[in-house]
């Protein structure tokens, strides 16, 4: 076989050869290592601030959910359509469901209809952008009847001011009824304690017109007594003086004119006349002693007197001054003489007469009992009365301060409070109880220093 030699084979084009740069790859990776860092620590600051705001959110639900939890008013949150979003642990416990029961609920399944719907009710407050507060409402309970509840609606709102639901906070309206009597109750206190510190003020301006009348009145008393005692003397020296004229001369003139100015009269009558007007001006000192000791807050010194006059005198003193005048009882020894401190035993029988009169102020045939008796150590001293009594929830109060059973305005309530108080002060007490018969008996037992037996 024959070969062309003739042809010979001819190559394509040469491509031209360009002059690029050489390529350091080291740089290049070093470029992108750098920014592979900076995205690194770009994700790591995000990730670490994501963490931090994840956290914060993670408390705030926290301390919403325990606050929450904490309150005892109804919370109630739900969307526009009704349709409950969120309650509190109060409502679980009112309804007995749970947290996962009531969500998804609608609140028209959690309310009666009464006089009206209070869910159309809520809505109308809602599309009107108001408030609803106090609306009494009865909430469902699962076991036992309704709870009514006092119910304030409030609209909700997103971030771009789109009303997106209804917020329902409700109390258990026994709890307001019962705050509301708490606060009556203190109010009624507060008035009643600012009329008895108002009399107790006057009786505070009484004393001081008392211990003033009383020292005005003891100087003419003194004189009084002075010119009595001196008026007797002269009486029993112008009788002595007369009879012996009788005895020694005898003129019919002088006869005529004895009889005439009735001189036989005069002298049988002066004596009597003077030791009267002598009682009578002992009564009014001992009064005025009274009325001092009684203004007086000096502890009262010991001194001898008489159990039944003191006794007679503190019930004259109380009675007298009424208009329906209780018969009055006295069962005292007239020969009970003791020593101690007058003044202040006088004034609890005053108080504990006062107290008896008062009882039977409305009641007819009203009576009034004091006895006394006395050994060698106490003075005891009875007051009682056939009243309605005390009612047993009353023992236990009524010897405290601004305790009284009578309408405001016409008792102090302080009367028995202070009486018990001198009673202890002495070393003494003062019980009450209850007759058998009907009415109270105060009880005064009181140390005696001394007892003088005439």
């Amino acid at each position: 076989m024959l070969r062309d030699v003739s042809q010979k084979h001819v190559p394509g084009p040469v491509p031209a050869v360009l002059d690029e740069p050489p390529v350091n790859t080291e740089d290049a990776w070093i470029d992108v290592i750098q920014k592979m860092d900076r995205v690194y620590a770009d994700l790591v600051q995000s990730q670490t601030q994501l963490e931090t705001k994840n956290a914060m959110l993670e408390e705030a639900q926290a301390f919403i959910d325990s606050v929450l939890s904490a309150m005892t008013d109804v919370l109630i949150v739900s969307d526009a359509e009704g349709r409950i979003q969120r309650v509190n642990k109060a409502l679980e416990t009112m309804t007995g469901l749970s947290h996962e029961s009531l969500v998804g609920r609608l609140l028209s399944e959690l309310f009666e209809r009464t006089t009206f719907d209070p869910i159309e009710k809520f809505r109308k407050t809602v599309r009107l952008k108001q408030h609803l507060a106090d609306c009494e409402v009865m909430l469902k309970c699962a076991s036992g009847p309704g709870a009514p509840l006092a119910m304030n609606c409030t609209p909700r709102y997103d971030h771009k001011g789109r009303l997106v639901g209804i917020v329902l906070v409700g109390r258990p309206v026994g709890e307001l009824r019962r705050a509301y009597r708490e606060l009556d109750e203190a109010h009624r206190r507060l008035t009643q304690t600012q009329q008895q510190l108002v009399v107790s003020e006057k009786m505070a301006a009484l004393g001081r017109l008392v211990a003033g009348v009383a020292h005005e009145l003891n100087n003419p008393i003194s004189f009084v007594f002075g010119n009595m005692h001196a008026l007797k003397r002269y009486g029993a020296a112008i009788t002595r003086y007369l009879e012996a004229c009788d005895e020694y001369l005898r003129v019919p003139e002088l006869e005529e004119l004895r009889t005439k100015l009735r001189i036989d009269h005069v002298l049988r009558d002066i004596t009597p006349l003077v030791d009267g007007t002598l009682e009578g001006a002992e009564r009014v000192s001992d009064i005025v002693q009274d009325l001092r000791r009684f203004s007086s807050n000096q502890e009262e010194p010991l001194e001898p007197f008489d159990v039944g006059r003191l006794v007679r005198t503190a019930a004259d003193w109380v009675v007298k001054a009424e208009r329906v005048k209780p018969a009055i009882e006295l069962d005292v020894s007239e020969s009970l003489e003791i020593v101690g401190r007058r003044g202040v035993i006088h004034q609890i029988v005053v108080n504990l007469v006062q107290n008896a009169v008062d009882v039977l102020a409305k009641k007819s045939g009203g009576k009034i009992r004091i006895a006394a008796r006395a050994d060698t150590q106490m003075l005891l001293i009875e007051v009682a009365d056939n009243g309605t009594g005390i009612r047993d929830a009353d023992f236990d109060k009524i010897f405290e301060p601004f305790f009284t059973t009578k309408p405001i305005g016409q008792g102090t309530g302080l009367g028995l409070y202070v009486s018990y108080g001198l009673a202890q002060k002495q070393g003494g007490d003062l019980t009450v109880s209850n007759n058998a018969s009907g009415g109270a008996t105060f009880t005064l037992t009181v140390p005696i220093n001394e007892r003088t037996l005439r």
